[in-house]
């Protein structure tokens, strides 16, 4: 006989949860969270790899999204299911930290949680393959660390085949040569050293999208480009050696912050009033004038009457500049940001050998280049379309992001699943070292790096059973570099084929999958509270149904 619901005292039942609360435990438990995580693995899966297919999302609203990105495809997708979630939060964890393997991580967390699961079935308790895991992982960890190539941060060449790889399975991938090249430029233009130590930070990198052209028209500016155009029409479209003022303050009359009446009774009176109002506007722009600035940027507004004397000085103004720009704008051209026009002096002005409005398909922009040191720069994104527009701009911040990786820690793998077999065949080795049920644990972790290589063929439709075979003949022979060359269709040096990926990278991933696969592994109760009720249910009836009107 089945146990009763709840605990029963002298035929009284306690009820411990609320009504409607869920409760699975046990295998019951860790089956479901195991599926829902493989599923989403799964999803992801096809998409992995330079023959990889592209998935399209359209959300709530019918906003369409098309992506082979594994970060961007799971935050589009509304997952539900709390351990999918944590497949959800893995891939953006990766992107975060190095920006770039966020499909191969949920792949592989997929994986391990699928080997575990045969482990299981067989009575290994989940503790132990969880132990094994981890060992695993260490191991896995210290061969990264010996197999790993120092190369030279400033080697131009190699950051540009690191960009290429990162953008070989992107839509974009027919002009990875000259996006890679951009990326290069752009990150080697933001780095900072303080006290020996280099710093990058991608948020000084502004892109701008704007559709139209194709991907080739997309261009580096040393300097900021903006979303903007000239306030007045009789100002100059083009400035060279601009001297830039960057102002946070409205070119304005502020108006008093209480209330104040003027009791005008003649109209002298409101000549000399409005007399005074230019004059004061006047002098604001007098002052701008007398350091010698011929551009205004300003974050707040300003006056028509202040455009016409900006126009008359011969001086180029942009209003309303986010404070996003203005501080990239402060670092591109060495400008201070003033709060008050009365503090500003000639040191406190930028440099720029041209700013100038250019019209790009029906919008303009302000192009401010040519800056003499600029800590921040601008990329223009353009394609054929805006889907195609965001996808390569999702593509360029994976470059970006790994050849910062290289940068911040100068060593290289082969890609192609190179490193992954190669890290498998070791574990193995390793692995017979080992008592007990963590030798199936490890060789479990083994076989699930093994998904990375073996995905990769099968979506360039080639047979995996003989790739895997020729793969593990490959490096027991000791071929270090050997991986799936989707493009000929079979096993080779994929370091000679200049496949390269950041050490960094994979790091992260191995990491950030086994502690996700661990984690699932250990929950073997899940106590879910019931749902809300239906919007309808909890406004009430409607009125038709109150009133019976049909």
């Amino acid at each position: 006989m089945s146990a009763p619901a709840y605990p029963v005292a002298a035929g009284q039942p306690i009820i411990i949860l609320k009504e409607g609360t869920t409760r699975s435990k046990g295998r019951e438990a860790m089956r479901k969270n195991i599926l829902a995580a493989k599923t989403v693995a799964e999803i992801v899966r096809s998409s992995l790899g330079p023959k990889g297919m592209d998935k399209m999302l359209v959300d709530s609203l019918g906003d369409v999204v098309i992506t082979n990105d594994g970060a961007t495809m799971l935050k589009e997708m509304e997952i539900e299911h709390p351990a999918a979630k944590m497949m959800v939060e893995v891939a953006k964890a990766q992107d975060a930290e190095v920006g770039d393997g966020t499909t191969s991580v949920v792949v592989l967390a997929g994986e391990l949680l699928n080997n575990a699961e045969k482990l299981i079935d067989r009575d290994v308790h989940p503790t132990v393959i969880i132990e094994g895991y981890k060992k695993a992982l260490d191991k896995a960890i210290e061969s990264l660390k010996e197999i790993a190539v120092k190369v030279d941060p400033n080697d131009d060449e190699i950051l540009k085949k690191v960009a290429k790889t990162s953008m070989n399975s992107k839509l974009v991938a027919a002009y990875k040569d000259y996006l890679a090249e951009i990326a290069v430029q752009a990150v080697k233009h933001i780095i900072q050293k303080t006290d020996g130590e280099i710093k990058i930070d991608l948020d000084d990198i502004k892109i701008e999208k704007k559709p139209g052209g194709s991907i080739k028209d997309t261009v580096f500016v040393r300097g900021i480009v903006l979303d903007k155009e000239v306030v007045h029409s009789g100002m100059p479209k083009r400035v060279e050696n601009a001297k830039i003022a960057l102002i946070n303050a409205p070119l304005e009359i502020e108006k008093t912050e209480f209330d104040a009446r003027i009791n005008i009774t003649s109209p002298e009176q409101i000549r000399l009033f409005l007399e005074e109002e230019h004059k004061m506007l006047k002098e604001m722009v007098d002052k701008i004038a007398s350091t010698g600035a011929n551009v205004v940027i300003c974050q707040k507004g300003i006056d028509d009457v202040a455009q016409h004397y900006l126009a008359k000085a011969g001086i180029l103004a942009v209003r309303r500049v986010k404070q996003s720009d203005m501080e990239k704008l402060a670092k591109a051209t060495g400008a201070r940001i003033v709060n008050n026009i009365d503090d500003l002096t000639p040191e406190d002005l930028g440099y720029a050998e041209v700013v100038e409005e250019r019209k790009i398909e029906d919008d303009k922009f302000i192009f401010i280049e040519g800056c003499k040191n600029p800590r921040a720069v601008t990329i223009l994104v353009r394609g054929g379309s805006e889907r195609v527009v965001d996808e390569a701009e999702r593509s360029l911040v994976d470059a970006l992001n790994v050849v910062k990786d290289v940068i911040l820690r100068p060593e290289i793998v082969a890609g192609g699943g190179a490193v992954e077999a190669e890290l498998a065949s070791r574990i193995r080795k390793w692995a017979n070292k080992l008592s007990g049920r963590e030798q199936l644990a490890a060789n479990a972790f083994a076989d699930a790096l093994e998904i990375i290589p073996l995905t990769l063929a099968e979506n360039a439709g080639l047979d995996t059973i003989d790739i895997e075979v020729r793969l593990r003949s490959a490096h027991s022979k000791g071929k270090t570099w050997y991986g799936v060359d989707v493009f000929e269709g079979k096993v080779r040096d994929m370091w000679e084929k200049e496949v390269f990926e950041p050490a960094l990278v994979k790091e992260q991933m191995y990491k950030a999958a086994t502690e996700v696969a661990s984690m699932i592994l250990r929950i073997d109760d899940v106590i879910a509270a019931s749902k809300l009720k239906e919007e309808k249910e909890s406004k009430g009836p409607s009125e038709s149904e109150e009133f019976g009107t049909d």
